[in-house]
């Protein structure tokens, strides 16, 4: 488990966003890479789902996650980019507390090298209820690219909004 993390595990829950996958028409890749990569963090899937790319669904879920005390982190995978059922960061935005701009930014910037659509996500981050949201691409190479920048730091996000640490150790 890397220095950045509590000697317990930490509870994971992910949100795959998808039209066609909630009706069964196309297999969860991207929350299949989530699992695996968050696994080699020490994270343990804790909940994990499958929605449509419904404004009322996500947030639904987001709420009952977050507020539900289970879980420490919800990725979501899906529906961050520009088409019109990409609702994934204004449902997001409409339930936390508060934003973490610095998480999808730094993922942005970071993967642009590969990817240069990567500027075109729309993806958000925040807080609600101490629980750490943050929106992932719908893609497998993109959520390992973006995990590849946001994975270090989510345990210590989670630790600093619920008082339980300071600064990391350099």
């Amino acid at each position: 488990m890397s220095e950045d993390t509590c000697s317990q595990s930490r509870r994971l829950a992910i949100l795959t966003i998808s039209d066609a996958g909630s009706r069964g028409e196309r297999k969860d890749e991207s929350g299949d890479t989530i699992s695996e990569m968050m696994a080699g963090l020490g994270y343990v899937e804790f909940r994990r789902e499958m929605v449509p790319d419904e404004p009322d669904s996500i947030c639904g879920k987001l709420r009952t996650w977050c507020d539900g005390g289970e879980v420490d982190v919800v990725l979501t995978t899906g529906g961050t980019g520009l088409g019109p059922r990409d609702v994934t960061p204004e449902a997001t935005r409409s339930v936390i507390d508060y934003e973490i701009p610095g998480i999808p930014e730094a993922i942005r910037v970071r993967t642009a090298s590969r990817t240069r659509m990567a500027v075109l996500s729309r993806a958000v981050a925040g807080m609600r209820n101490g629980c750490l949201v943050i929106n992932l691409p719908g893609s497998p190479r993109g959520v390992r690219e973006a995990l590849e920048v946001a994975g270090p730091v989510i345990g210590h996000a989670i630790d600093i909004a619920r008082g339980r640490s300071g600064h990391p150790r350099h």
